[in-house]
């Protein structure tokens, strides 16, 4: 039998907040501030809040914390999780991981572990460096055993044709921009580096990190942090025709010599920028101690089915459905970090411009509102015997040992599975030492589906995917531990999602004490989620000090 690491302590949802949350007229409002969903970023959120003399609440739907973050341990050795897997190594994980005191619990992959890609009946290693600091990290990324120099010279998974074209982009220059277009991640890359590389390294990257069709998500919403790279490059007065390597080599000053100006606090633990990490009992670990820290707090099962706001006191009074009726709770100020498609009608009354999110209809696309496709994780174990006995490239020794943090698959391979996170491989005590433990993420905006599938189906398919890339052909049946279908995962940052966010930003502008949030405004991975918790804080933190001590609410006034 297996037990689920997201068992937390029984929260007491009402007993010491009965009382504050019976209407009455001339009272304070019940809190500060409601923190609505209580997933990565709304729980991070409550946690900053509450560490900072915020009265906070924090309100899930479900029963638990911590959303599509959810970690299993069962009683013969096996860990893994159903979400996310791991996240890259941020100030803002290790320091609320500190703030908990779950920082010794702290678990890093081996740096110079590369991803690798499939492609002909091959994994080949994307460029990784060896774990070095500063200028020597950089030296290795480009010039160390599975640097870019031997992807470029001596790797096989682009042509001669495809390395000179994407040499050309990366040293010597490119078509600009289309002026005013809203490129989609298949424009801007193949404009820089070439079909090639897109087909073979970005799509495959795409797939495993958003599940996302790259021809209709757009490069500077989905991935800004790289699109940016170009503007850098540009404003290298020699490098006329933007040649992006440079440009990276720029940008990666500026962040050391931020980094050094803002460096992490003395008493926290080590860590690597970037680094993939995790607890020694998942990323659960995380969630459980903010559900522990807050206790009665937070109110699971809690469904917000309206929310309105005071034009006379500018108070909000949000109506849950609970598991022991409706209950009404007043706040100064109201935080929603509810995935979009949960917000359908819930906001008409205060903001009704919120709508764009499940409504705006963007023709260019077929897409009305805001994209979550289906994505299902599914967790399998092998032993280590069946796995493919052949060496791999560049010094990293034989595929039994699993030396990676994962494989992806090109759309053009045949694999129907997007990617598998090598997850024995990454983090120790994760699976018995006979087995490799792997997470395997199928599904997504291509292949839409897979929801409908019986579990067994879906099963076979990741099996069938296991077998052609990594094991071999007499291997046995998967250990099969985990199956769970994300019917609306990760939100789309497709063509016309940046517009979306603008016409929420200047409805929301107009409603103080008001913040319309989540990941698909703030970014879908876990640091960005954490990062969002520290930083939105403080924007909280500072209304809810700058209005009145004590605002009435007035019972005859509880109109919008």
């Amino acid at each position: 039998a297996s037990t689920s690491a997201m068992a937390f302590a029984p929260v007491n949802k009402m007993a010491t907040r009965q009382s504050s949350l019976r209407m009455a007229a001339s009272t304070e409002p019940d809190v500060d501030t409601i923190v609505v969903g209580a997933g990565i970023s709304g729980s991070t959120l409550a946690h900053n809040l509450n560490r900072n003399g915020v009265d906070v609440m924090l309100t899930e739907a479900r029963d638990y914390v911590g959303g599509n973050v959810i970690s299993h341990k069962t009683d013969d050795g096996f860990i893994w999780e159903e979400g996310p897997n791991s996240f890259a190594a941020q100030p803002s994980i290790v320091r609320i991981a500190y703030e908990l005191g779950i920082a010794d619990q702290f678990v890093f992959a081996d740096e110079s572990l590369p991803p690798w890609v499939y492609h002909n009946g091959k994994l080949h290693p994307l460029p990784k460096g060896q774990g070095g600091k500063g200028p020597k990290g950089q030296l290795e990324l480009i010039f160390g055993p599975n640097g870019v120099m031997k992807f470029a010279l001596t790797g096989e998974l682009l042509s001669w044709p495809g390395r000179i074209r994407a040499g050309i982009g990366a040293f010597i220059g490119h078509l600009p921009a289309p002026e005013g277009k809203d490129e989609t991640i298949r424009e801007w890359v193949t404009r820089i580096l070439g079909e090639e590389v897109f087909l073979r390294c970005i799509d495959p990257f795409v797939s495993g990190v958003y599940a996302g069709d790259p021809e209709t998500l757009s490069m500077k919403a989905a991935l800004s942090k790289i699109a940016r790279i170009e503007k850098y490059a540009y404003s290298i007065e020699w490098n006329k025709f933007g040649a992006i390597f440079y440009g990276g080599l720029k940008r990666q000053v500026e962040l050391t010599k931020e980094r050094k100006a803002d460096p992490p606090a003395p008493e926290w633990p080590e860590f690597e920028y970037g680094n993939p990490g995790s607890f020694r009992e998942g990323l659960g670990t995380l969630p459980n101690a903010i559900a522990a820290e807050l206790g009665d707090k937070v109110n699971l099962e809690w469904k917000l089915t309206k929310l309105e706001r005071s034009e006379k006191t500018g108070i909000f009074t949000a109506t849950y459905e609970t598991p022991s009726g409706e209950k009404k709770v007043t706040a100064k100020s109201v935080v929603s970090t509810a995935p979009a498609h949960a917000l359908k009608g819930v906001l008409d009354s205060v903001l009704p411009e919120a709508k764009v999110l499940t409504s705006k209809i963007r023709r260019n696309i077929m897409r009305t509102g805001i994209y979550h496709p289906p994505v299902a994780a599914v967790t399998v174990a092998y032993p280590k015997s069946s796995f493919k006995d052949v060496e791999l490239p560049n010094g990293f020794g034989n595929l039994q040992d699993l030396p990676g943090f994962g494989s992806l698959n090109p759309r053009t391979e045949g694999v129907r599975t997007l990617g598998t996170l090598w997850t024995s491989s990454l983090f120790p005590g994760r699976a018995p030492k006979d087995y490799h433990l792997l997470l395997n993420y199928i599904g997504g905006s291509r292949d839409t589906g897979l929801a409908n599938l019986p579990e067994e189906e879906i099963i076979a398919e990741v099996d069938k995917g296991c077998r052609q890339v990594l094991l071999k052909p007499d291997a046995p049946e998967p250990k099969v531990l985990g199956l769970k279908i994300w019917p609306t995962a990760i939100p789309q940052y497709e063509l016309g999602h940046l517009e979306i966010i603008k016409e929420l930003e200047e409805a929301e502008s107009k409603i103080p004490g008001l913040w319309v949030c989540g990941n698909y405004r703030t970014g879908v991975a876990f640091p960005d989620c954490v990062t969002f918790g520290y930083d939105h804080a403080k924007v909280v933190k500072k209304f809810v000090d700058e209005i009145p001590a004590s605002v009435a609410v007035d019972e005859t006034d509880m109109s919008v």
